[in-house]
């Protein structure tokens, strides 16, 4: 089966099982499933149970899907994203995002646990996303390209929408939320980075990085979906002297960051009711 059709099956699975269609999309990263308190359920499905998904393996995602409303506003949320590292293929990432769509998704919004590399950050801040590089091995468009998913040659000049990233400052600012705004780089992992990596990265232009998030913007706007993404700064590769990181601690710094986070995403969607 190709992967439209793949694309067709899951949603008019997940179609069958849900009351009411939904118009964004929120993918959580590592840490922040506390966010799931932010929407009232009314519908919830494992990952096991979706065709065509594949299952998260990593500590920090749950694995499921939530369909409800949050500041009224219907939404799909995925508790839980899939990563490169992990044996997937890009297609398998970003899968997810094609469902979206297919399901009338209009708006993406994305959370992750990154690295800071900006020596003004610290860790628990929140940064913005405004744009990133992407150097992943692969291209989530590499291959054959199916017209009715989006163009070939998708246009990348304003991946994060500006709308929604001035809208996200305004909550910021009414709510006393220090964030920051920078250039998300998107590496496969799952090492952390060297010292020296950190260093480079920086050089050329990166504030955060991390190992998500990227692939599925990609693919967002190969099919013409607005996207707003949010990092939680969990640890920090901006001095000389090596600092030790784990993913234990990464969560516990995505946790705390949480309800800030929760503020400002409940807030953008309250600001897309049509």
């Amino acid at each position: 089966m190709n992967l439209y059709d793949k694309i067709q099956a899951t949603a008019a699975f997940i179609q069958s099982r849900i009351k009411s269609i939904p118009t964004v999309g929120i993918i959580l990263g590592s840490g922040l499933g506390d966010l799931t308190h932010a929407i009232e359920t009314e519908t919830e499905i494992d990952y096991e149970g979706v065709p065509y998904f594949p299952v998260s393996t990593v500590k920090g995602h749950s694995g499921k899907l939530l369909f409800g409303k949050m500041s009224g506003v219907n939404v799909m949320l995925m508790a839980g994203r899939f990563h490169y590292y992990e044996g997937y293929s890009m297609e398998e990432v970003t899968f997810p995002v094609r469902v979206m769509k297919a399901l009338g998704v209009e708006t993406l919004i994305l959370s992750n646990a990154a690295g800071g590399t900006n020596a003004v950050f610290a860790i628990g801040d929140l940064m913005i996303i405004k744009d990133h590089i992407n150097l992943f091995p692969e291209h989530p468009l590499r291959g054959p390209n199916d017209e009715r998913l989006g163009t070939r040659f998708p246009d990348m000049s304003q991946p994060y929408d500006h709308a929604l990233i001035e809208s996200a400052k305004e909550i910021a600012a009414k709510n006393n939320i220090t964030v920051r705004t920078g250039t998300y780089v998107g590496l496969q992992g799952p090492t952390f980075e060297t010292p020296a990596e950190y260093k480079w990265l920086h050089t050329i232009g990166c504030d955060a990085v991390g190992m998500s998030t990227v692939p599925e913007v990609i693919v967002a706007r190969h099919g013409g979906m607005r996207v707003f993404a949010i990092s939680v700064i969990t640890d920090l590769g901006i001095t000389d002297v090596p600092v030790i990181i784990t993913h234990e601690e990464v969560l516990e710094a995505a946790h705390a960051a949480a309800p800030k986070m929760a503020t400002l995403v409940t807030g953008i969607v309250a600001g897309l009711k049509s």
